[in-house]
């Protein structure tokens, strides 16, 4: 599954684009993860793992590549710094030239320059109508791409995209290295070569990603040489191997980080996110697709219990893609828990109560199946917790648990609890997610919404490079989305790490979706201390 805007999964980040095989690394001795302890050695276990290591695929889009590294990256405050750039770039007056001074004596790990060339080439081949990448459209705005000497890169733009910066986190590829290969299936994609502070030493798939520090490292080699990310679907058999000591660190829900309260050898951090939970309710579904049932679960959800029973605290209520701390968040669009109102919308729509209280229209009853990622306890709690809320305004929804591979066929028709959320531009968030174009196109707009308002907001909010107007913009889809919610937004999470209590420097940042690959407190391992 690669990089999408809203995935049923993390990282591709995440990503990040992603999925992941059977539950991996069960056996606490396996060389899968190897063994934990080493100073300068660290393994975390992450839930999923990338289709690709290739970016001209999506790997690293939203930048924390470690094999790679971007002309800009992102700081612990989650503002731009300049990378393989040599300073932020000189943007022209209209917004529509970008020009980046790049950084001197950088080279790939095998030892070949990193030049203008390399930019040119990754950011061409990635807007190639033949590259497989299915977020190209977040590079829409680019006009065209070209160097000036080999220090120096010119963008321009066809419009005055105002979060362009934030897309030159994007990691540059050897063009020495891809040129002669199938960008699509070449031996890159799984054997990559970059500027990062790591090397790919190892990828066994379902098991586990291997890197060694970079001696070549522009920034200097990393005081952690080696990095080992296990990949270990099932949340108790990570937390199980965390414990027996296979693992320096873990991503875990909440209920699960709890059991390391009392181990004064591990520190539990928490990130603050963009990562929501959502229902998606699929426009082709008879039920599911029925604005008045749309509107109904909309506010027969309880959010504010499933922050408090499901995340313990740790999250908050989600009515949108968008966090209500969010300054691009449109107050008024709160959906509070009201029951009596669901069930008022049902009846005045003509969804009468039927047999066992499942409401009934036209011969057709109000219910609908809905899909969760086997092995995930917080999309299990948050489905079963959405069921109930729905049986209660007589809606019926059967919950399911199933692959990837099992859920991405039936997508079209059953509703599917995903996830995504990506911070800095709420562009990232929602063009993707809601354009009605991307409808079907894999996990792009997976409810299929249709909204012609709001296709025409996320257009104006993409092309203007004026903040009131992005924001009017941005405030029309937020109240669209309350009259027609082809989603119905459950909460925004909080993510919880336990980590080994073995080095200095660890950090969290703001996070996206993907989390746990590239995001978590291994965001900087780079620059990671063993205590003394």
């Amino acid at each position: 599954m690669s990089a999408r805007s809203i995935r049923g999964l993390a990282a591709a980040t995440l990503a990040a684009a992603l999925t992941v095989g059977a539950a991996a690394c069960s056996n606490p001795d396996s060389a899968a993860a190897g063994k934990s302890g080493d100073g300068d050695s660290a393994v975390v276990g992450i839930a999923y793992e990338p289709e690709s290591l290739s970016p001209l695929l999506g790997y690293g889009k939203d930048g924390n590549a470690k094999i790679f590294d971007g002309l800009l990256a992102l700081d612990r405050g989650m503002n731009l710094k300049p990378a393989l750039a040599a300073a932020l770039p000189k943007i022209s007056e209209d917004r529509l030239t970008y020009t980046y001074k790049l950084r001197r004596g950088v080279t790939f790990s095998d030892g070949k320059p990193f030049g203008a060339k390399d930019v040119v080439f990754t950011y061409r081949t990635i807007l190639d109508k033949k590259t497989n990448n299915p977020s190209k459209s977040e590079l829409d705005a680019i006009k065209d791409v070209r160097a000036t000497g080999e220090d120096t890169v010119v963008f321009t733009l066809k419009y005055p995209y105002a979060p362009f910066a934030e897309r030159t986190v994007l990691p540059i590829v050897p063009e020495h290295v891809v040129a002669g290969q199938d960008v699509n299936t070449g031996p890159f994609t799984t054997k990559p070569i970059g500027t990062g502070p790591y090397v790919l030493t190892g990828w066994s798939k379902g098991e586990k990603i291997s890197l060694k520090a970079n001696p070549r490292y522009w920034g200097g080699e990393p005081k952690v040489k080696k990095f080992t990310m296990a990949v270990i679907k099932d949340d108790d058999v990570r937390a199980t191997r965390l414990r027996a000591g296979d693992l320096d660190g873990a991503i875990l829900p909440p209920n699960l980080a709890k059991g390391f309260k009392g181990d004064r050898a591990k520190k539990t951090y928490a990130a603050t996110t963009y990562d929501y939970r959502t229902v998606t309710l699929p426009t082709h579904n008879s039920v599911a697709g029925d604005t008045a049932i749309r509107q109904a679960l909309d506010v027969a959800v309880d959010r504010q219990t499933m922050v408090d029973k499901i995340l313990e605290g740790a999250g908050k209520p989600a009515y949108g893609p968008v966090p209500t701390g969010s300054e691009w968040f449109t107050k008024g669009t709160e959906r509070p828990h009201d029951l009596a109102r669901a069930k008022k919308i049902l009846d005045d729509a003509g969804w009468k109560p039927g047999k066992n209280g499942i409401r009934e229209k036209n011969g057709v009853r109000a219910a609908f199946p809905l899909w969760y990622l086997a092995g995930d306890k917080l999309r299990q709690e948050h489905a079963l917790a959405y069921a109930s809320d729905a049986k209660k305004a007589g809606i019926a929804v059967t919950t399911q648990a199933g692959t990837w591979e099992v859920i991405e066929p039936r997508m079209k028709d059953d509703a599917v609890l995903a996830g995504g959320g990506a911070p800095a531009d709420p562009d990232f968030d929602q063009y993707l997610l809601l354009t009605s174009s991307f409808g079907g196109d894999g996990f792009n707009n997976m409810a299929r919404y249709d909204n012609p308002a709001v296709d025409a907001a996320l257009v104006e909010g993409r092309k203007s490079g004026d903040k009131a107007v992005r924001k009017a913009a941005y405030d029309t889809v937020q109240r669209e989305l309350v009259k027609n919610p082809g989603y119905t937004f459950l909460t925004h999470i909080d993510h919880l790490y336990v980590v080994a209590d073995r080095w200095d420097g660890l950090t969290t940042q703001v996070e996206p979706h993907d989390h746990g690959l590239a995001s978590g407190p291994w965001w900087n391992v780079e620059d990671w201390t063993p205590k003394q």
